[in-house]
């Protein structure tokens, strides 16, 4: 066993002690040794423990009358040599300890990881970051179960991990550029967000549809099955990008539309191509009592298909006008939901439902998904186009949409292992 060769000696009415236990984990660790402070009617200022592969790292911070101090050391030494533990105590200074109290109020910071794997590269430059920007990391926790040795056994595993930072950071927009930049160059996911009461309380989340919940924009399946697939498509890539104004951009497309039957949504919608996770985090979510929205420039049949089969609460899209033979006139029914309005339908429902628009999240890719992204409180760019993830504070683009959730701070442990296996073969 090892031990700091001597023992805090008294010198003052009361002592603040900090112990660091070490070692094998085993049951009743905690128990035991809280309770030997019990006894001595210490007072606890602060514990942390941490666990990394059965290997234990506990810290205790008390309080103790000077007089009890050498009792309650020399029983803590007996019993955590008996328990085949490192045991170190180190004597805290009270100006030392109101220096750490008084940082208590600095502003905190949730930083999240995530990828395919998370590796030592990716974590020592993100760290770098940290510290260029006098934040000092409070704690490290992994969202994700262990990940495999050999990846083959699970292709789709992910690995995420979470940061609890603490400071002022020099220049916080600075700091966002940097991550995102690396995020970039080394092929992970990140995300910035100051840890305060909305992060904790989230409670309406909307999604763009077309390439966000689905891998393709279904215009341009329609526009297959009535012959105009790459005329529609170039108009579409242009819009996406942000070329052209999205409004007419939708006008001339649906006008290609024109004559094509009705039937054949009906084919579309039931073979729509589902993003990976879809599934496994509207279960999660909709366990954790969140609001779901789709706020898509695409179509309310294809929103009301995925709104029946995955509990989505509300769908806003376009409506295509269809005439007495069954067929699309060229036409639709109603505004046009661009980009103006899904920032205002997000407004909407945060009203409806009586939460402060901090407590929402948006998520799409496109250009018109902007200004829904830029107002909800988090807004996530999910495998978006350049122009998007320039502007997005957060995105995702390594792994399925079930990625929201850790960025979200759930825990696959928190999931129940059967989670999603209804939807496996869709997603």
């Amino acid at each position: 066993m090892e031990t700091n060769k001597s023992l805090p000696v008294a010198n003052s009415e009361r002592e603040l002690i900090l112990m660091n236990i070490s070692g094998q984990d085993k049951a009743g660790i905690t128990a035991t040794l809280t309770e030997i402070l019990a006894r001595y009617n210490a007072q606890i200022l602060d514990i942390g423990q941490a666990d990394i592969h059965h290997t234990l790292a506990l810290g205790i911070l008390f309080k103790t009358d000077s007089n009890k101090s050498g009792e309650i050391l020399k029983e803590l030494l007996l019993t955590t040599s008996a328990m085949h533990v490192q045991v170190q105590f180190s004597v805290i200074s009270e100006e030392a300890y109101q220096q750490w109290v008084h940082k208590q109020g600095k502003n905190r910071y949730i930083i999240t990881m995530l990828g395919r794997e998370i590796t030592a590269e990716q974590i020592s430059r993100v760290t770098k970051i940290i510290t260029s920007q006098r934040l000092n990391i409070d704690s490290i926790r992994r969202l994700t179960g262990r990940m495999p040795l050999d990846k083959t056994e699970q292709p789709r595993a992910k690995g995420c991990i979470e940061l609890s930072v603490r400071g002022n950071p020099v220049d916080k927009t600075a700091m966002q550029k940097s991550f995102m930049e690396l995020a970039g160059t080394l092929n992970f996911d990140i995300s910035l967000q100051e840890d305060n009461m909305y992060r904790r309380c989230r409670r309406l989340i909307c999604f763009d549809m077309d390439s966000t919940l689905i891998r393709t924009e279904v215009i341009d399946e329609l526009a297959d099955r009535a012959g105009v697939g790459p005329e529609v498509r170039a108009i579409t890539e242009s819009a996406m990008r942000g070329e052209i104004d999205f409004c007419e951009s939708f006008r001339r497309r649906v006008a290609l539309l024109k004559g094509l039957d009705v039937h054949v949504m009906d084919e579309i919608a039931n073979n729509l191509p589902i993003t990976e996770g879809v599934g496994r985090m509207m279960e999660v979510l909709k366990r954790s009592g969140y609001k779901t929205a789709i706020i898509s420039g695409g179509f309310t049949y294809f929103g009301n298909y995925l709104k029946q089969k995955f509990g989505f609460d509300y769908v806003y899209a376009n409506e295509l006008e269809i005439g007495p033979d069954g067929k699309l006139t060229g036409n639709y029914v109603g505004d046009i939901v661009d980009g103006q309005r899904k920032k205002e339908l997000l407004r909407l429902l945060a009203q409806v439902e009586n939460i402060n628009i901090a407590q929402t999240i948006a998520v799409g890719d496109g250009a018109n998904d902007l200004p829904m992204l830029s107002e909800a409180g988090l807004g996530i760019a999910f495998h978006a186009k350049p122009k998007v993830k320039a502007s997005a504070s957060q995105s995702i683009s390594t792994i399925g949409i079930d990625g929201v959730l850790y960025f979200l701070g759930f825990k696959d442990s928190y999931m129940s292992d059967n989670i999603g296996t209804q939807y496996n073969k869709e997603t």
